[in-house]
């Protein structure tokens, strides 16, 4: 009987190196996992909350991080600060746009959209308030959702990505009610322009087109490669980025950055930056709280009586440069 248990017990301490070994090797094959996750890390989209504390930034895994910038901007903020108080998976593939409004944070992925509440967000409470899908023609249909944006004259979702159309969200009702198609190819920005009650989007076919939100009808479309002075045919005709402030309109991407007056739908300035814009925004007098960008290349014109910022394109990085001015980068907020 003891020659049978002193058996069994060799058998277990000669089985036990090897099952070190194998969790040695599982643990080293994990942080390589994690280390090349990061390597290829994307950060895609970020907002701000309601309250200008926290920021989320989604990336190319699906994954939100919530930031503390109160903490991270903090005098005796550490290292600690400056990584996510909260992660979490919000969609199968990448959230490419997130917007916040006085109490949600949107978040897009492809082909749908989720809610999240900021309030609960910030208890590390992480439940969809619900999640929505535009009526696509067809439901085989997983077209990117690429911009997002509030048009506060109805309390609308205006939503543009992959199946080169617009959708448009009744918040209230949770219901989509309309689509406004025109584009022949997939939308990658769209504005407002709520004093004209108008819609602006660009799209990978070149075109900025101008919406009546109340017709659902394209007013205007203009090509901006088409101008001699805006076209860059080495980088395509691409609009990527695009903002409006009252008759003014930014917009940028395979054709130079150019600064357009609406009434007159006639460019005015033309910037000579040598890459494309990812990003672009109108500020008035300063950026409030702090500018977040992804290792971005920041440039700032002022345009008549406005400041404008754009942004060149990203790298892949997990990391989020943080701007508490226009001079120079403060710190980096990482995933």
């Amino acid at each position: 009987m003891r020659l049978k248990s002193d058996l069994v017990q060799q058998q277990q301490l000669q089985k036990k190196p090897f099952v070190s070994y194998v969790l040695l090797i599982s643990h080293v094959i994990n942080r390589v996992f994690e280390w090349l996750q990061l390597l290829h890390m994307s950060v895609f989209s970020q907002s701000f909350s309601p309250c200008g504390r926290f920021l989320a930034a989604g990336n190319n895994y699906g994954e939100i991080a919530v930031f503390s910038l109160s903490a991270a901007l903090s005098p005796d903020a550490t290292a600690a600060n400056q990584k996510p108080v909260l992660t979490f998976t919000a969609h199968e593939g990448p959230v490419f746009s997130l917007l916040s409004t006085d109490v949600h944070l949107l978040s897009a992925g492809n082909g749908e959209i989720s809610a999240w509440s900021w309030n609960e967000l910030t208890k590390k409470n992480v439940k969809p308030l619900w999640t929505k899908r535009p009526n696509y023609k067809s439901s085989l249909e997983i077209p990117e959702i690429n911009s997002m944006i509030i048009n506060p004259r109805d309390n609308s979702l205006v939503v543009g990505g992959g199946d080169n159309n617009i959708h448009i969200m009744d918040l209230e009702h949770g219901v989509f009610k309309n689509v406004l198609q025109g584009h022949s190819d997939y939308i990658h920005c769209v504005s407002v322009r709520d004093r004209e009650a108008e819609i602006l989007s660009g799209g990978e076919d070149g075109a900025v087109r101008m919406w009546d939100s109340r017709s659902s009808q394209c007013v205007h479309c203009i090509e901006v490669y088409k101008y001699e002075s805006c076209a860059r045919p080495q980088f395509g005709k691409w609009i990527s980025c695009l903002t409006t402030d009252s008759d003014w309109m930014l917009c940028g991407g395979g054709p130079s950055l150019s600064l357009w007056h609406l009434r007159s739908l006639s460019p005015t300035s033309i910037f000579p930056l040598s890459g494309c814009q990812r990003q672009a925004a109108f500020y008035q007098d300063k950026v409030r709280n702090c500018l977040c960008c992804v290792h971005l290349l920041l440039c700032v014109f002022m345009v008549r009586s406005l400041a404008a910022l754009c942004f060149e394109r990203p790298v892949s990085s997990d990391h989020i440069d943080v701007f508490t001015n226009l001079s120079y980068r403060a710190f980096s907020l990482s995933f």
